[in-house]
């Protein structure tokens, strides 16, 4: 039995990377040694071990059959008789297929084991595929796009995205799940570069699969593109959080097709409406403010309730160069009002049962008046 750190973790010790996830591989095992010396299996369509005291995951040296379309169609084979090479052979890139075995307290022992030239392909920036059963997995097309966006630097092997596109244009990507398809995504935005997952998708022709339409049409116009391309790259420096990345590339959209995108994707609630105040505020601002549609805009931020939330769109259109000093003063406006006291006046005058009501629209007409005297100063 011997074990192998393997895959991110060696790529990103060699890159000089900070090491999070720290995988392993076991070979010349069975499920009953493992078993036997106190690991935990929590692997549902292949032997993985959680080790009894570090809980960093062990697996056991496997090989792999495509059986049906997807990225959960294959059958896995796994037996002490299976090679390192052959457990790395099955993996996406060549930089994800280098290992280095550890001693029985997880220190790296001995070489690198690197059969397929992975160190090389680290070096010059590649992005390589292992073989054709690349192809296999429609995730992979994703995963590259994500580890662009994280490795800006790198570039795609010409042979690997000529293989991407072909996937795509065989429609494989249709056959992912959604939820899948989000966590690359998300993934990707929170990473150094998330213009780049974007610039990948768009060069192997798989922006239709996972953007919506109305968007894909924007990018089809040069100078849309390269000002969302801009505003994003601006923003990475300030915001390291997914909804106000994601919020830039969606800010020109419908909110009916920001939803529509959104609820197919399964986002989260709190990302899908962030990103839709803030197309809601991109519309607005090309418009001359109006008071009954400044009202309706704090309206729907809900900003009596979640005035930070308003705020944070306020601050990312100012990172992007645009003036929001007049809707500050709109948002203080209105907020002055006190609801208490026009609630208190309405219900000492009891003429009407339907004081929800009336105080309803006497808190909505003393706002709105608030925001008309500040457009007139």
């Amino acid at each position: 039995m011997k074990i192998y750190q393997v895959g991110g973790a060696v790529r990103d010790r060699l890159l000089g990377l900070p090491v999070h996830d720290i995988d392993y591989v076991v070979v010349g095992s069975s499920v009953e040694e493992m078993l036997a010396k106190g690991f935990r299996p929590v692997g549902s369509h292949f032997p993985v071990f959680l080790h009894p005291q570090t809980q960093h995951e062990y697996a056991l040296a496997r090989t792999e059959r495509k059986t049906a379309p997807g990225h959960q169609g294959f059958v896995f084979h796994a037996d002490p008789s299976i090679r390192l090479e052959d457990d790395l052979k099955r993996r996406d890139l060549t930089i994800n297929a280098i290992a280095q075995e550890v001693n029985a307290s997880g220190e790296l022992i001995g070489d690198l084991i690197d059969p397929y030239q992975g160190k090389a392909d680290l070096e010059q920036g590649i992005f390589r595929h292992l073989s054709n059963a690349f192809s296999e997995d429609p995730l992979r097309v994703l995963r590259v796009a994500r580890f662009a966006a994280r490795f800006p630097k790198f570039n795609i092997a010409p042979e690997t995205l000529v293989l991407m596109k072909s996937m795509v244009h065989n429609g494989e990507l249709k056959t992912l799940s959604k939820e899948r398809v989000w966590q690359e995504l998300a993934k990707a935005f929170i990473s150094q570069a998330p213009e780049c997952f974007i610039e990948v998708l768009e060069q192997c022709d798989a922006l239709e699969e996972i953007w919506p339409n109305a968007l894909v049409k924007q990018w089809q116009h040069m100078s849309s593109r390269k000002e969302m391309l801009a505003q994003l790259h601006q923003a990475v420096t300030v915001y390291p959080e997914l909804d106000k990345r994601l919020a830039i590339v969606l800010k020109q959209l419908k909110r009916s097709e920001i939803v529509d995108w959104a609820n197919g994707l399964r986002v989260p609630n709190d990302i899908t409406e962030y990103c839709l105040l803030t197309a809601d505020f991109e519309a607005c601002r090309h418009s001359p403010i109006h008071p009954q549609l400044a009202l309706d805009l704090l309206n729907r931020s809900d900003v009596w309730r979640k005035p930070k939330r308003f705020l944070e769109v306020l601050r990312l259109a100012n990172t992007l160069g645009i003036d929001i000093q007049e809707w500050q003063n709109l948002m203080e406006a209105a907020l002055q009002i006190d609801g208490g006291q026009i609630a208190a006046e309405i219900s000492q005058k009891g003429i009407s049962t339907n004081n929800g009501t009336q105080i309803h629209q006497a808190l909505a007409h003393a706002r709105l008046l608030a925001i008309t005297r500040t457009l007139d100063q």
